[in-house]
């Protein structure tokens, strides 16, 4: 067995629950196209998530692509959003025919910096697809007066805050639409999947058809769609997960105060702290380095760590504007604060059953290096 601490680790359920969960599937042989599991799945992950309309889809990529497509806006029109964050939020918006337009993000959470959207907006700007960080909250409230005086759409990426509140507000309730990511590696996994929150019916219809080939009916074909429906299996996960889920985020808050309390305390180290108006899912342990007062850069301490077995990512390195695809369009320099950012962050390893011991193990080789 590998015994390398790896910087993430899926929550599963005891093989005998997902088992008993999936048992039925062999007397039904009803496998996927919205069946019971996908039915029971929706209606508990609404209640949990206290959203008024939920979608599920395939994975969280295609949450996002279809979410902007049920929008229907112009081909050319510009969406506001971040370079800091993950390949599929840049490519949902280039692969729906509209042009990112990169707004800098706050050293303070890594969220958008939302005093720089206005300055970004042109007549061909439709939307603003803003991007929840290792579990902040994007300044939903700011973001919302800027989007009302403009006439724009907000969709947010939120696969990083399953689960999460803000100001006793449930994220997914945030904006026009929330997609979350159902992955692997998230805090909320159901194997592969996803999902899109929304208020409006007539918009959820239209996500509904989209991710079903734009079938309406059995006769009705009125829309250019693709297969993006989650399956029984996936569901069924999700049923098991949801039943833990709570219990596994505390576990998490653990491991990040266990965190908090062995590295708050050294220069040229920032931590990620949490408001008081957040209830947090603890996604993530992001440090940002500063070489100049830590004694060591970001690659040395990531280095260090691989050489004693524990597996750390450079998330998010590089940002958006630096992939190979996008880089001769964008000019990075124009969001500084994201492109050091990306430069000096490193995510440690987080799950619910990391053992303390190894928390206190990564702490020590990473003081050594100070």
């Amino acid at each position: 067995m590998n015994d390398n601490i790896l910087v993430t680790r899926s929550s599963m359920p005891e093989l005998t629950e997902y088992v008993d969960e999936i048992s039925e599937l062999w007397e039904t042989h009803w496998l996927t196209n919205m069946g019971v599991k996908h039915e029971q799945f929706r209606s508990m992950l609404k209640e949990y998530l206290n959203v008024p309309q939920i979608e599920l889809l395939t994975n969280g990529h295609m949450a996002l692509e279809m979410a902007l497509q049920a929008c229907n806006f112009e081909e050319g029109s510009e969406v506001i959003t971040t370079p800091f964050t993950f390949a599929s939020t840049t490519h949902a918006i280039v692969r729906n025919g509209l042009v990112p337009v990169f707004c800098d993000i706050k050293y303070t959470d890594y969220t958008i910096d939302e005093e720089q959207i206005e300055n970004l907006i042109t007549d061909r700007t439709v939307a603003i697809l803003p991007v929840h960080v290792y579990g902040n909250i994007c300044n939903y409230r700011r973001i919302s007066e800027i989007a009302e005086k403009y006439g724009l759409k907000i969709i947010y990426d939120a696969a990083h805050t399953f689960g999460e509140s803000v100001d006793s507000i449930g994220v997914g309730n945030l904006g026009d639409a929330s997609i979350f990511s159902f992955h692997a590696t998230k805090v909320f996994n159901t194997i592969e999947g996803g999902a899109v929150s929304y208020k409006e019916p007539e918009y959820g219809q239209k996500i509904y058809t989209l991710k079903n080939f734009g079938i309406r009916d059995e006769e009705i074909v009125d829309g250019i769609g693709a297969n993006a429906k989650m399956n029984e299996f996936c569901a069924a996960m999700g049923i098991c997960n949801l039943r833990h889920i709570d219990d596994e985020i505390a576990k998490r808050k653990l491991v990040y105060e266990r965190y908090f309390d062995n590295l708050s305390d050294i220069p040229g180290l920032k931590l990620n702290t949490i408001p008081d108006n957040v209830r947090s899912n603890y996604a993530y342990f992001p440090i940002v380095v500063d070489p100049e007062v830590f004694g060591s850069t970001r690659d040395e301490i990531k280095d260090r760590l691989a050489d004693n077995g524990i597996g750390t990512r450079k998330y998010f390195y590089p940002i958006a504007s630096e992939f190979d695809c996008y880089k001769n369009v964008y000019d990075s320099s124009k969001t500084p604060v994201a492109l050091d950012t990306g430069n000096k962050v490193l995510t440690l390893p987080m799950y619910a059953d990391i053992d303390i011991d190894i928390v206190d193990r990564i702490c020590s080789i990473i003081r050594k290096g100070n």
